[in-house]
């Protein structure tokens, strides 16, 4: 996982973005425009030491980061719910990067009840952490269900269990009765689980 600074020096020469994170600092409630406004500023294919993180996402999550600690959990709160997908995106991807606690975990709820195959996948990083067991597993269910590949799931081999492998093993029965295929990658995870 990527640190801010890191995301910051792989965006390279940004005067914009050093700019309106001096407006953030100065004024919290700037982030409110400026998150929204980094889409087209520093819109643009991922940066090569960034991987997984477009240009645009990288510096959302920059802008966030600038953010006094006691206002980041109301601002990215509020930047996820009047964002578009893209910069809701932008907040999920960066909540493991601020120093916000567990106090995110509902943009994570609100992103996983999403038909948004990005937002789920954005909840299941290394902020999902934050979500208690049952609720981790229907997320993981649902990525299954609607195809997002496990691999975007952080720390699944560590937090696989055997209501899990029953869940999967339960989906799996359910699609194979309809004469639909089960994704490869889910029955991989029910296979390992069952083997350990």
């Amino acid at each position: 996982m990527k640190t801010l600074a890191e995301l910051r020096a792989a965006l390279g020469e940004r005067p914009w973005l050093d700019e309106a994170g001096a407006q953030v600092r100065a004024d919290p409630g700037a982030i409110g425009r400026l998150v929204p406004a980094a889409g087209r500023k520093c819109g643009g294919a991922p940066p090569d030491e960034a991987p997984g993180w477009g240009a645009d996402v990288a510096a959302r999550a920059v802008l966030l980061g600038a953010l006094p600690a006691e206002r980041v959990a109301a601002e990215a709160g509020e930047a996820y719910r009047y964002g578009d997908a893209a910069e809701k995106r932008a907040v999920l991807k960066a909540l493991p990067l601020l120093p916000i606690g567990g106090d995110a975990v509902p943009l994570l709820h609100d992103a996983i009840r999403t038909n948004d195959t990005r937002l789920v996948a954005a909840a299941l990083g290394p902020y999902a952490t934050h979500l208690d067991p049952p609720a981790w597993r229907q997320a993981v269910l649902k990525c299954v269900f609607m195809g997002v590949p496990l691999s975007a799931v952080d720390g699944l081999g560590e937090r696989a269990d055997a209501e899990l492998a029953g869940m999967l093993a339960s989906f799996a029965e359910e699609r194979r009765a309809a004469g639909r295929d089960v994704p490869a990658d889910a029955l991989a995870v029910l296979e390992s689980l069952r083997e350990g």
